[in-house]
Formats: C-alpha cells, sequence, structure tokens
C-alpha cells in the first residue's frame, strides 16, 4: 500500500486534513443551527455553501460570523449554568426542608408532644415530598 516514508506521512496528512475538516464542519454546523438571529433561509444557504465548497465555506463562515460564535457559544454554556445552578439550588432546598421537618418532629417525640406513630407519619410525609 505505502512504497516509501513519503507516501505514508502524505496518506497521514491527508487523513489529518480530512480529520480536522470534519471537526470544523461539525462546529460551524452546530452555530449555524444554535444562532437565533439567521432565518431558515440563511441557515440553508449556509449550510449549503459549507458542504459543497467545504474549506472555503468554513472559512468564510469564520471570518463573517467568527465573533459571534463565540458570543452564541458564552450565552449557552451561561444559560447551562443558570439551569443547573437552579436545580442544585431546588434539589438542596427540599432536601434541607425534610430534614428540618423530622429534626422538629422528633424534639416534639422527645418532648412528648406526639406520638411514635405521629412521629413515622411525619417522617414519611417529609421523606417522600
Amino acid at each position: 500500500m505505502f512504497n516509501d516514508n513519503g507516501s505514508f506521512l502524505l496518506a497521514l496528512f491527508e487523513f489529518f486534513l480530512f480529520f480536522a475538516w470534519f471537526m470544523c464542519l461539525f462546529w460551524v454546523l452546530g452555530d449555524i443551527f444554535r444562532s437565533k438571529d439567521m432565518g431558515g433561509g440563511a441557515k440553508t444557504l449556509w449550510v449549503i455553501f459549507v458542504i459543497v465548497i467545504p474549506w472555503l465555506g468554513i472559512l468564510v463562515y469564520v471570518l463573517v460570523r467568527g465573533r459571534g460564535m463565540h458570543e452564541r457559544q458564552m450565552e449557552e454554556i451561561q444559560a447551562a449554568q443558570a439551569a443547573q445552578n437552579a436545580y442544585i439550588k431546588s434539589v438542596a432546598s427540599s432536601s434541607g426542608d425534610a430534614a428540618s421537618q423530622i429534626t422538629t418532629a422528633k424534639s416534639l417525640l422527645d418532648s412528648g408532644a406526639i406520638t411514635q406513630a405521629e412521629f413515622d407519619q411525619i417522617k414519611a410525609k417529609a421523606l417522600a415530598s
């Protein structure tokens, strides 16, 4: 298959270029579809341009819309971070609420204000929510 080292290195370089193009293609296509400031027609034209004339299409896209790519990526990261923080806060507050209910019920049980059956009922309700 490879006659000498030169043909092997050339094949390796071609594989690298193909892999780099493939990575850039997914990166650019992801940005095209993530973009909210373009309509469907503009997105279609960019996709056709990037696929039909591969290297030139990617380079022109990066030159024309490069600054916006970073801004859209940062917006997506910030939205994901905000959603994660909201989820963590909701999970942490609900588990802390159950723990405080059980602690209060235990102190009432120890003082004799409620029975063991009532404590078990409060504990089950707190753990269920």
